[in-house]
């Protein structure tokens, strides 16, 4: 097994007492293919840095399993792959309530100016402690408020049960309930959450949270956002490109959109400058899923995937 973007100790533990041997040397992207084949590699495990496309899979006859440790496989040939036997694995229980938390990180960051206030005290506290305090006073609360969720799957779930803790209201669109009537009365029952179409979403969210797959064109661009309440926050830390960055910095930049919280980009890592630098912008480096406890989960969940390919004796 090459786990090239690295898998816990755990992971690693169990994958040994499965009988397999766990090469965590990072490999350049460039080098992954000749790799493999040279030192009889039948799994290789990636993050999101290490990209397993079509030209690797067909370079590398021998590989048997592709896994993806966390949820998304944006950065694997998935079909191609499967098309030539090899089995692709993720593991989409491990990380969602790290995902969640920093969900919740940002909004909070965001809606009482943790973002700012962390940069400024430090140089300018001492001198200008009132000066901040005042300057910091218009914050706002989470309780009461409506959250949209726009994907509901574990992630967006966990979100949910969070977002009930400060008794917010909470709105929920994916395709998959409004094919389903049945369903959808299931989930607002369970969950204690209304289902929405995304258009009747927008205009009454307050904040808004993404968690659905990657697409190939953005998912909120400039008319969603001018159907969004004047003040309302956006949250992604689902995948880059979901929100169209240059229709978000033109929102922020005229006062509609009050803030964003990002930690997925279009072009990670060359993230926009105007992102990076905008003060009414909380980002993070796609840190969602990078909790140690997540991490351990995450190397648990995917050695024992790979163990029911490859059972022990």
């Amino acid at each position: 097994v090459l786990a090239n973007d690295g898998i816990s100790k755990s992971g690693i533990k169990a994958l040994e007492k499965g009988g397999f041997e766990v090469i965590t040397t990072k490999v350049a992207q460039e080098q992954v293919a000749n790799y493999v084949n040279t030192h009889d590699v039948k799994v290789i495990l990636v993050r999101s840095a290490t990209k397993v496309r079509k030209d690797i899979i067909d370079a590398c006859p021998g590989l048997k399993i592709i896994g993806r440790g966390g949820v998304g496989m944006d950065n694997i040939d998935i079909e191609h792959a499967r098309s030539r036997g090899v089995v692709v694995l993720n593991t989409p229980a491990a990380s969602s309530i790290a995902v969640a938390e920093l969900v919740f990180a940002h909004m909070l960051s965001l809606c009482r100016f943790l973002h700012h206030a962390h940069r400024e005290m430090p140089t300018r506290g001492a001198q200008e402690f009132n000066q901040l305090k005042s300057s910091y006073a218009g914050g706002t609360e989470l309780f009461g408020k409506t959250l949209g969720l726009v994907g509901f799957g574990r992630i967006g779930q966990e979100v949910a049960r969070i977002a009930h803790g400060f008794r917010m209201k909470i709105l929920v669109h994916d395709v998959l309930f409004q094919k389903e009537p049945a369903l959808s009365q299931e989930i607002q029952s369970k969950h204690g959450v209304e289902i929405s179409t995304l258009e009747d979403m927008l205009p009454r969210c307050h904040y808004l949270s993404l968690h659905v797959p990657g697409l190939k064109h953005a998912l909120i661009g400039a008319s969603e956002l001018a159907a969004m309440p004047a003040g309302a926050c956006v949250i992604n830390a689902s995948r880059g490109g979901l929100i169209d960055e240059k229709a978000l910095l033109d929102s922020l930049n005229k006062g509609h959109i009050r803030y964003a919280g990002l930690d997925v980009f279009e072009n990670e890592p060359e993230v926009h400058p105007g992102i990076l630098g905008h003060p009414s912008i909380s980002s993070t480096p796609h840190t969602g899923a990078s909790t140690l406890e997540a991490q351990e989960r995450i190397g648990l969940e995917m050695a024992q995937r790979i163990l029911e390919h490859f059972p022990v004796g």
